[in-house]
């Protein structure tokens, strides 16, 4: 173990940081895309986000979706969105917002879709015992 890691360890066994500045701190000193372990690697080679729904038993629609969008295309929307005019801003946010998509476009960075990319792993969700939503990357 470095001599860094040390001391930010040490400054919270003393209780002179929290656990979550420990945590911040020992992700700056290992630097960005640090991680270590298979999973990192894994998440690094994906290139597809998935989004699948499969009917249920109880759902009165029997249509299946498959949808699989390239994480470039996804990337490169991010940095079109830096495009957008100030003035255009503001309204493409109330709009959204009116849609219950409450984000500012100008404030999402490429490190939030790596995080986002990193933390979503594996998400199912069960529409009312009607219809099964599953995204994940691959």
């Amino acid at each position: 173990m470095n001599e860094e890691k040390r001391r930010i360890l040490d400054l919270l066994a003393q209780g002179k940081i929290t656990v979550d500045q420990a945590e911040k701190l020992l992700a700056a000193v290992d630097g960005p895309g640090a991680e270590t372990g298979a999973d990192t690697a894994a998440h690094r080679s994906w290139k597809y986000l998935r989004v699948q729904v499969e009917p249920g038993p109880g759902s009165e629609s029997r249509d299946r979706v498959n949808i699989r969008v390239p994480f470039k295309l996804i990337r490169a929307g991010l940095k079109f969105a830096a495009f957008i005019p100030q003035a255009a801003q503001g309204p493409i946010n109330e709009a959204l917002k009116g849609k219950g998509v409450d984000v500012d476009l100008t404030k999402i960075s490429a490190q939030d879709l790596e995080d986002l990319i990193v933390n979503l792993d594996d998400l199912t969700v069960d529409v009312d015992g009607q219809d099964k939503v599953r995204i994940y990357c691959e």
